[in-house]
């Protein structure tokens, strides 16, 4: 089968590779039906992911139907239509009985799937623990709609929901790449007064009032995001102020912004560290949630999928074929062509 391949620091290809077994009576084979670029490909390809392992096939966001079934997995069925997880998780472990499956302490638990272990840019993929990583897709919902249930609309869930958002609250999210929309749509559930979405590519910013996912658009560019933000909260800062770029200063600008006893998520994956100045925050009482998504939430989100209160569609602005795929890279990577995603049906007969 056809397989995209990290092959070392900066560089990957399209291989043959077999086509993928079952291993343990736990898993299942999925038929790759869609599979998309996420930016954590693109940080696994700039070696900014020191558990990523050379060799690996690419991709942990994908949507297809089951092929084989693991003699332990019961409750799911050949040719069930099924999203997986960009995690695995064995549900019994102490950090999966408190929905912090991103930390399953499992072997081959957590984010694994195309970064140590084989993903699904490719025409099949191995899934363990498949009865807690495969949901079934209600016949409503389009494969596009479920594609980016698995990783950046489960990320935008869980960001939204760690952070507490209250009715009638000023949110600010800092990037309007997929996971800073996703973010914003998701926050969209909790009733915020405004949503201010901040980038400097104003494609994007157009894209986000376009779609109804901001309220406000700032450009660093052209206005000072401390000002919009001061102006629209009468001097107090942002309530909720989510990072979802993780460029230079995006961190610095997160907590500045937000007002005194906000709640300030770091959604991004830097590639560098960053500099907590505490002494210039001491008395803000900022409460700052971070960390790897926690991608529990599936099926939940796929009900809200179905009665039309999410929907990632339009988020999926380029497609290709496995062939076409490096052409895909080449323009997430440069950000060209008003790309968010870029999705990859493989040419299996899905």
């Amino acid at each position: 089968m056809k397989a995209v391949v990290y092959r070392e620091k900066g560089e990957l290809a399209l291989e043959q590779r077999p086509v993928p077994q079952i291993m343990d009576p736990m898993d299942a084979i999925v038929k790759v039906k869609l599979a998309a670029i996420c930016s954590s490909d693109l940080h696994i390809k700039h070696g900014a992911v020191p558990r990523a392992v050379p060799g690996t096939i690419l991709g942990h966001e994908m949507v297809g139907i089951i092929e084989e079934l693991g003699e332990a997995v019961h409750h799911l069925k050949i040719g069930d239509r099924v999203t997986v997880n960009c995690e695995t998780f064995c549900g019994n472990c102490f950090f999966c009985k408190r929905g912090y499956v991103n930390n399953c302490s499992a072997p081959g638990g957590g984010w694994t799937l195309g970064c140590s272990a084989d993903g699904g840019q490719a025409e099949y993929v191995r899934v363990p623990y498949a009865e807690n990583c495969l949901d079934r897709i209600p016949e409503s919902v389009s494969d596009e709609a479920a594609l980016l249930v698995g990783d950046v609309l489960s990320t935008g869930y869980w960001a939204a929901q760690i952070t507490e958002i209250q009715p009638a609250d000023t949110v600010v999210i800092i990037g309007a790449g997929p996971t800073g929309l996703s973010t914003a749509m998701c926050a969209r559930l909790y009733a915020p007064s405004c949503i201010v979405v901040v980038d400097i590519s104003q494609e994007r910013l157009n894209f986000a009032i376009e779609h109804g996912l901001a309220d406000v658009i700032v450009n660093p560019r052209n206005e000072d995001v401390t000002e919009v933000v001061e102006k629209l909260t009468e001097g107090r800062g942002a309530d909720r102020v989510f990072e979802v770029a993780g460029g230079k200063g995006t961190f610095e600008l997160a907590w500045k912004i937000a007002r005194c006893s906000a709640v300030v998520c770091i959604v991004a994956m830097y590639e560098e560290p960053q500099v907590l100045p505490l002494n210039e925050m001491y008395g803000k009482n900022l409460v700052f949630k971070t960390g790897g998504v926690h991608a529990s939430s599936c099926k939940e989100i796929l009900k809200l999928a179905a009665c039309g209160k999410l929907d990632a569609r339009p988020l999926i602005t380029h497609r290709f074929t496995l062939d076409g795929v490096m052409e895909g890279y080449r323009i997430f990577e440069a950000q060209e062509d008003g790309v968010i995603k870029v999705a990859i049906a493989p040419d299996n007969g899905a």
